[in-house]
């Protein structure tokens, strides 16, 4: 997410600084709830995630509405990194809003919306997600409420270590070095015992002219995990899919909370269009168009 920091050529300048790559392509952004109430009335986490380089921000907030999600993304991610291409959520109504889509209009920045009910779809966003919630779990026992103050920690120790997906750790693909770790300062490493500003300095420069390369061979790396995982993906999956003109029944549960004596199925629903693959665009016998897109996860074929 963040750039790295950049060694100024003597040709650089306007035109110079309009060939450099943007400092976020794409990025996921996801709201949990299911924290204690916390100092401050904090029981919600926000998490955002940079696609390529893997660099995740996270905050606690009291409230989840759209002045918040705007004021983390503002604080958090514009004013430290740069304005990012696309941001791709979930359907929640913090993210559906009408100030959050004229605010992400204002700094051009393209929405996407995953299908409903499919948080797999904002894969990358879930997995530190997840990460971050093992992670409290593990550290805190009965101490529920102080996981606030946790949350530093353990995003310290996602940034500097390495991924699986690109071989590099997140904070080397933005800054171009590693960080010194209190480890290094308690017993000291062998780049902090023999410190020296001058080499130090110039060892600073050729990282930073070869951050771009490193980025290059991340992004093959992350090509080719992406390809695994789609191969081993398909292995196991039935195929199956509708057609425009479908009869469909979405489960009701992805809409939003059910009893326990309710039908577990709505519609029939008609398939309107094909977003992509395993992602329809439904609507009512009507003619009303149903919010949304809908995954292949949560819809089954109707039988009359």
């Amino acid at each position: 997410m963040p750039r790295a920091l950049e060694h100024q050529s003597p040709t650089s300048g306007a035109h110079a600084t309009s060939r450099k790559p943007l400092s976020i392509r794409s990025m996921g952004i996801r709201l949990s709830r299911s924290f204690p109430t916390s100092h401050g009335q904090r029981k919600f986490l926000i998490v955002t995630v940079d696609y390529f380089t893997k660099w995740v921000e996270a905050e606690a907030l009291a409230k989840i509405t759209e002045k918040e999600v705007i004021k983390f993304l503002w604080k958090n991610i514009v004013c430290r990194f740069g304005i990012p291409r696309a941001l791709v959520s979930d359907n929640g109504t913090q993210f559906l809003g009408n100030k959050l889509r004229e605010w992400c209009k204002g700094l051009v920045i393209k929405q996407f919306f995953t299908s409903v009910s499919n948080p797999q779809a904002n894969s990358l966003t879930e997995v530190p997600n997840q990460m971050i919630l093992q992670h409290l779990k593990t550290r805190l026992g009965s101490a529920k409420g102080a996981w606030v103050n946790e949350l530093p920690s353990i995003l310290w120790a996602y940034w500097t270590t390495p991924r699986t997906t690109t071989g590099e750790s997140p904070f080397s693909l933005c800054y171009g070095t590693e960080a010194v770790a209190p480890a290094e300062v308690g017993e000291l490493s062998w780049r902090v015992k023999h410190y020296d500003s001058k080499s130090n300095a110039q060892g600073m420069r050729m990282n930073l002219d070869l951050v771009e390369e490193a980025k290059e061979k991340a992004a093959v790396r992350v090509a080719m995990y992406k390809a695994r995982m789609a191969k081993a993906y398909n292995a196991k999956v039935r195929p199956r899919n509708f057609q425009v003109g479908d009869l469909v029944m979405p489960k009701a549960e992805a809409s939003g909370p059910i009893g326990k004596l309710d039908p577990k199925w709505e519609g029939p629903y008609k398939v309107v269009e094909i977003v992509n693959a395993g992602a329809y665009k439904l609507q009512h016998l009507d003619g009303k168009d149903v919010p949304r897109t809908w995954n292949i996860g949560n819809l089954k074929k109707y039988c009359a």
